[in-house]
């Protein structure tokens, strides 16, 4: 299974169930050729001809930060307050042979982008030497005009419990918890959650590109930022000099498609690349020598803090905490040892040693944020529209628990929010790469939140991209990183504009 060979056929064999599955979705054009889609729409001039007013970031004195005013709704940009958005960028340290802007944007739904361009300076100094490295915290986080749900009180009644319980009393109190988020969100920010959507967010972006003189850019983005980048591509094609999308979603369908599948993979994940691994060093952590020694371990401690939850100060470690802390663990192999190291952990609490319980504290305790889920939600149940019948979210919810237990089990608590979200669905923005030049995209077969299958029906649906298939890990996010395979492939495109001929296999770079 660790040769070269068996992971490239390993990859075929995915790539062929994917294809007889049906996953991508008929690519359908967006725009009549030779139409420019996104000019249809002039920019007012009090936001096109505003100076931006670059100044040392707080803290990050190497980036420059300023704000950005764009309008709350871009369609109707006479029609309420507004909004602020935080912008930063970090110059080309090889300006004689400075080729452009490299812009970039944050995943999540919910994570922040101010600070992004520092990653790449650190981790690709070549790209960061040819391009100045743009990005900016989305609508709706971080230091842009921020949403509002809940306060952190609240939001640890939403994760609280045990979502694996299916009593009725359980249900309806997780179907009330998802309620009371809404209520929160329409209580504190209803008047902005129609216009958090990604539509809205890469007219915020081109808006930005303007500002910074370029008549295109090219683009790097991982996760969520992959469909910010394939929807600005859709409607901005002729703003596109190089694209990278890097650990893709489904962008060509709706959220609820694409989420409907994270039970899987993250069960994939977590089964057959953190178990194994766990049980391999056994003699480190002593919780079994094969996968299923170790699973069952790990079910029977969240049986115990099913019956004893843990209670450290103002933290509460229980069932979900378990869960939530593994699921963010297993989205990088670095992070495999730091998870094994907070399990062993919680089978001797009173007695660990106080940095062990703080990691601990930190690994089940930090997953999510209020900020970071009251965007992801803004966005994941405002972008497409999803599926209204509770009693669909019930049932689903029971099957999700029943097979894919780890993600699975809070199908209900995350689905019912979006099924009781109180604004219709933004303009639909279908996604064919009409007119765009070849984009690169990257996915390893094991990626637990965008799994492969995804990636595939982008692929498909993006006429013209290369699929890069790393299957030397099953890591989120690939570039910058060690692979060179991965490294080389991409600094090609960005910095020669080589295109791969067609879709290639990146092995194990022991292998390779």
């Amino acid at each position: 299974m660790n040769t070269t060979a068996s992971r490239a056929r390993r990859a075929a064999a995915v790539l062929a169930t994917a294809v007889l599955a049906g996953l991508a979705l008929p690519a359908t054009a967006n725009a009549d050729s030779g139409r420019n889609p996104g000019d249809a729409e002039r920019v007012p001039a009090r936001y096109a001809r505003q100076a931006l007013d670059w100044q040392p970031c707080t803290d990050r004195p190497a980036l420059d930060c300023a704000t950005m005013t764009v309008p709350r709704d871009w369609h109707h940009p006479d029609a309420g307050a507004d909004l602020s958005i935080a912008v930063s960028r970090h110059r080309a340290t090889d300006p004689a042979h400075r080729r452009g802007t490299l812009m970039e944007t944050a995943g999540g739904p919910g994570a922040q982008g101010l600070l992004r361009p520092l990653d790449l300076v650190q981790g690709a100094p070549a790209v960061a030497a040819a391009y100045d490295i743009a990005s900016f915290d989305q609508r709706g986080v971080g230091r842009s005009t921020r949403v509002q749900c809940q306060s952190p009180a609240e939001f640890q009644e939403f994760l609280a419990g045990d979502y694996r319980d299916r009593s009725p009393a359980a249900i309806d109190h997780t179907i009330a918890n998802s309620r009371k988020l809404v209520a929160g969100c329409v209580e504190h920010s209803g008047d902005l959650l129609p216009y958090l959507t990604t539509e809205q967010t890469v007219h915020d972006m081109d808006l930005y590109r303007s500002l910074l003189g370029e008549k295109r850019i090219s683009y790097y983005g991982a996760s969520y930022a992959t469909m910010i980048g394939a929807y600005y591509g859709t409607l901005f094609p002729h703003r596109v000099e190089r694209m990278v999308l890097d650990s893709n979603i489904g962008f060509e369908g709706t959220w609820e498609q694409y989420e409907l599948g994270q039970p899987m993979s993250f069960q994939r994940r977590f089964e057959q690349d953190f178990l194994p691994w766990m049980a391999a060093r056994d003699s480190t952590y002593h919780w079994g020598s094969t996968p299923e020694q170790v699973e069952a371990r790990w079910e029977q401690r969240r049986t115990a803090l099913h019956d004893h939850p843990i209670t450290d100060g103002s933290l509460t470690l229980g069932p979900n905490q378990l869960d939530n802390g593994t699921i963010n663990a297993i989205y990088s192999e670095k992070a495999f040892p730091v998870l094994a190291g907070a399990l062993t952990t919680l089978d001797g609490w009173q007695g660990a040693d106080p940095t062990a319980r703080q990691t601990a504290r930190q690994v089940f305790g930090q997953y999510l944020t209020p900020d970071f889920l009251a965007e992801y939600f803004a966005v994941t149940c405002g972008d497409t529209p999803w599926t209204r019948s509770m009693d669909t979210w019930i049932r689903r919810g029971a099957e999700n628990t029943a097979r894919y237990p780890l993600i699975g089990a809070r199908t209900l608590a995350f689905s019912s929010v979006c099924a009781a979200w109180p604004t219709a669905p933004a303009p639909e923005v279908k996604v064919t790469g009409a007119h765009l030049p070849p984009v690169l995209m990257l996915n390893s077969l094991h990626d637990p939140a965008t799994y492969y299958e995804a990636a595939l029906g982008a692929h498909r649906a993006l006429r013209g991209s290369r699929l890069v298939t790393v299957t030397g890990n099953g890591n989120h996010g690939q570039y910058p990183g060690s692979d060179p395979c991965v490294t080389g492939t991409v600094e090609r495109y960005l910095l020669d504009g080589r295109v791969p001929g067609h879709d290639l296999i990146c092995p194990t770079p022991q292998a390779g």
